[in-house]
Parts: C-alpha cells; structure tokens; sequence
C-alpha cells in the first residue's frame, strides 16, 4: 500500500506486524500446549519502502531524512509500540524532503524476513520453559529461529552491496538485528529496552552508579520545579520502577521486582516522558563489555553517549582527580579492527565537546586558568591489556608518549569509535585516578578518599553535560561528520 500520510503509513506498519505477531503467539501457545500444528509456520516483518528517480529533494539542514540519489530502499521494522515516535519521525522526514517535489510516497507491505519465534514472545512471556527437551528440539522443525546470517552490521560498517534488483538500504539496521539487541539489553542490563533513555552514561565503575542511584531517588522524593527538571521514574534492574511524587504508578510497575543478583551490565534509568531523560550503565572493566553494550544500545538510535570513568594519568603535572576531556583516542582495544579499520580516525564533537567543558565549568565553579588546572583536554589511549606497565622493553609506554596521549584507559575508545561506526555522538570526560608511570598507583586509602570527593561531582557533570545537549536540540547534536558518502535516510 502506498501512503503520502506518515501517520496513516505507520498504522499500516503496526498493522502488520501485530497481526503477524499475534499469529505466531497464538501458534506457539497450541505448539506448548501439545497440538500438532502439521505445518511449518511463519510470519513475516513489515518493511517500508521508497523509490525516487531523481537527486531532487527539499533542502534540509538535517544530516538524516533524505536518500543518497535515484533508486529504491527499504528496510524490515519491528516493534511498532517501543519504535514509534522514531518511525513516524523519519516517514515525515522522506514524505517532506522528497514528497513535495517528486510526489515520493512510502510503500508498506509484509517482507520475505520471517519474525524468529524467539522475537515474537512478550516482555513477560518464558512458555519455552514448560517445554521438554524433546518438544524444544522439535520447535526447530515447526517455527524460524534468529538467523545470524540476517543479523550482520554490514550497512554500519560501509561494507554492504546491494545484490541484483536488490533494493538500498534505508535503515542501520533490519529488523531482525534489532530484535537480537533488544533480546540482549535486556539480558545484559537486566531491565526492558522500553526504559532506556536517548542520554546515555557509561561508567566503569560501581561508585558512580550508586551516586546515580542516590540522585535518582533524591530527585523521585521531590516535586518538579522547573521545565528541565522533568523525570517522572528512576528504574534500577528487574524493572524496578519508583515513581516521582505526584506521579500516578502504571499498571506495569506491579511487574517489577529487585533482581537477586546484578546482571552483567545492570541498566539504571531517569526517565522523562518523552523518553529524552538519562540512562546509565556500569559496563564494567574492559574493551569487550563497551563493544557488546554499544552494539546492542546504537538500536535505540539514542542521541549521544558519554563515557564517565577513571583512567591512568600519563603526565606528572596531572594530579589524583583531575578531569581529562579527550579530544582524540589510541585504539589499541583491538575488538573493532574488524568492524572499523585503524586507519579511520575518530574526530571530536564540537557540540559535545563544549558541553562538557561548560558542564565542567559550572558544576567547579572554575574559569580561565583555574578551570585548565583541574581539566586537560588530549589524547585518550585505550587498551585491552590491563597489565601493560608489565610489558618488557617499556614499548607502550613509548607509543603513548609519541601519541601524546595524557591518560589511557580500556573502554574510552571503544565507546567513541562505535559512536561514530553507528552514527551516535559521544564524548568522553575521565578523571585521573592513579598514575602508575610516575609510582601513584592505587592504594585502598588513597582510593576511598578519591571516590568520596570526585564521584559525585563527576557524576553530576555529566548531568549536566547531557541537559545542555537536550536544550541545544538534537537537530544541532547529529552532526554531518558522523554520515557517510551513501548515507541510509534513518536517524
């Protein structure tokens, strides 16, 4: 069907994905239940596409919401009720860049992508657990199962050639790579895709999450006074949700229930209505957990990620607590040579960049001279090997030096560099925690008296760094830097 209405054109999408959801449910129900279905069964996503024959279109400032030139693309779509507001934004921004001129109209249908039988359960649905063994074995038989070779970042990544007849893409992602990463945040971070937020936080350390989680209910046990103070919840991992004052509970929050034991990366959330609000995430130590969590988070098509964390100081003027903003990144985390080659450089981010700097400024209360004191901005080195200072021959302390890092960690990089293969912006701001090159290296005292002074205020700068980002506009944060020569049109 063809739609000149984003509105009417969603509905049409919502249409066809619960229907097609609500087949597969109904099937699997009768398939526990242990009826013989007698035949395979399959539904299939909804795609949206558009054909243009020309490089006309309206004249948009925005870096997103216009094809590359002439021909057709198309993407799968899933989840029409998390996805909303995204969808019906982008339908309005192809019906507005290209409709008026070239009568382009956005073409809904159902795919040849079948729905995995896995992607069709509802948040609080686990009917595969009342199966034997044996009748888990034979749903292989009976339904799809996620296919791996559907699921591949091979748009991201710039590497993706159309086949013969084949349409563009138009999206980051299908539908079937975003159902695996919704499966995985909610694995990973034991809380709902529905909570996060488009502001994301990640730390590499638990201190920062128990300060988000005080500020959290600090600000639920107080009423709203201002337009930015908007968060209606805080939910922690298990879905637990605590509501502000004066904010009626919904019935979903009754499901919530504090987890047992914290999943790997739990997920916390400061949530607005407008589903613009703070999520913070303790990744952990290492490359590999920043890799896994920004693969699966970029699906949400959040409006900047911010690394908050500690990080070794490289130079002896650098004292314990300085703040490091990073300005450029050595890659020596390895986990996206394959994804992004080495070669490609990682650049900083005006917007975000002034952000910080003036959240830095404001939460101190320094200026000038005195603000350059206590922050430096330069070159983050992020490694994967954790005990690089035992390396013989001294040889990265070598490289650092001649790429005039200041600080290195093992996350920073993986962070920014997969902000920029997903089209996400990101900063990073670190704080000086111990500097092992100059015989500073952690020690239990020293360590709990930094946490107590720095934590905090680290904490409430990135706070702050992310309301600045949400007043400037979002038009403004996506930046043009992040696009590519063939740009899909999705956000």
């Amino acid at each position: 069907m063809l739609f000149d209405d984003p509105a009417a054109a969603f509905d049409q999408v919502r249409h066809i994905y619960d229907t097609n959801i609500a087949y597969l449910r109904e099937c699997m129900r009768r398939f526990v239940a242990g009826e013989e279905l007698g035949e395979h069964v399959r539904a299939c996503y909804p795609f949206v596409r558009v054909h243009t024959d020309t490089v006309v279109r309206a004249d948009s400032r925005l870096a997103f919401g216009f094809v590359a030139g002439p021909g057709t693309y198309e993407t799968t779509l899933t989840r029409p009720e998390l996805f909303a507001s995204y969808y019906e934004q982008q339908f309005r921004l192809l019906l507005k860049n290209h409709g008026d001129k070239q009568q382009v109209q956005l073409e809904v249908g159902t795919s040849a992508q079948p729905i995995p039988i896995h992607f069709s359960f509802a948040e609080h649905d686990h009917i595969e657990g009342n199966m034997s063994a044996e009748r888990r074995v034979l749903m292989r038989d009976m339904f799809d199962l996620p296919n791996l070779a559907t699921m591949d970042d091979g748009i991201a990544n710039g590497t993706h050639e159309p086949g013969p007849g084949e349409a563009h893409p138009l999206s980051l992602f299908t539908a079937p790579r975003v159902d695996y990463s919704l499966q995985r945040l909610r694995h990973y971070t034991g809380t709902a895709p529905a909570h996060f937020q488009k502001f994301v936080l990640f730390t590499n350390y638990q201190f920062y999450i128990d300060e988000f989680v005080r500020l959290g209910h600090e600000i639920m046990g107080a009423p709203s006074t201002s337009d930015e103070d908007k968060y209606i919840a805080f939910i922690e991992p298990g879905n637990l949700v605590t509501r502000r004052v004066g904010v009626a509970a919904e019935p979903a929050d009754a499901l919530g229930a504090a987890l047992p034991r914290l999943p790997q990366m739990p997920g916390y959330h400061l949530v607005r209505a407008d589903g613009s609000g703070i999520t913070m995430v303790n990744i952990g130590v290492g490359p590999a957990n920043a890799k896994t969590i920004t693969d699966h988070i970029a699906v949400l098509r959040p409006h900047a990620w911010l690394m908050l964390g500690h990080c070794a100081g490289l130079r002896n003027t650098q004292q314990l607590g300085d703040y490091v903003l990073a300005h450029g990144y050595v890659r020596e985390d390895h986990v996206l040579d394959e994804d992004l080659p080495l070669w490609v450089p990682i650049p900083p981010l005006a917007e975000v960049q002034v952000a910080i700097e003036a959240a830095v400024a404001e939460v101190t209360q320094l200026t000038g001279h005195e603000l350059k004191r206590v922050m430096r901005t330069g070159t983050v080195a992020s490694t994967d090997n954790r005990n690089w200072e035992l390396l013989p021959q001294r040889t990265p302390e070598r490289r650092f030096s001649q790429s005039r890092a200041i600080a290195l960690d093992m996350e920073s990089a993986t962070i920014a560099a997969n902000g920029f293969r997903f089209r996400v912006p990101y900063g990073t701001l670190l704080c000086v925690s111990d500097k092992p090159m100059h015989g500073e290296i952690k020690l239990p005292g020293m360590a709990n008296q930094f946490y107590r002074e720095r934590v905090d205020q680290h904490l409430r700068i990135g706070v702050r760094a992310v309301e600045m980002l949400r007043a400037l506009g979002v038009d403004k944060l996506h930046s043009r830097k992040l696009r590519s020569f063939t740009e899909v049109a999705f956000q």
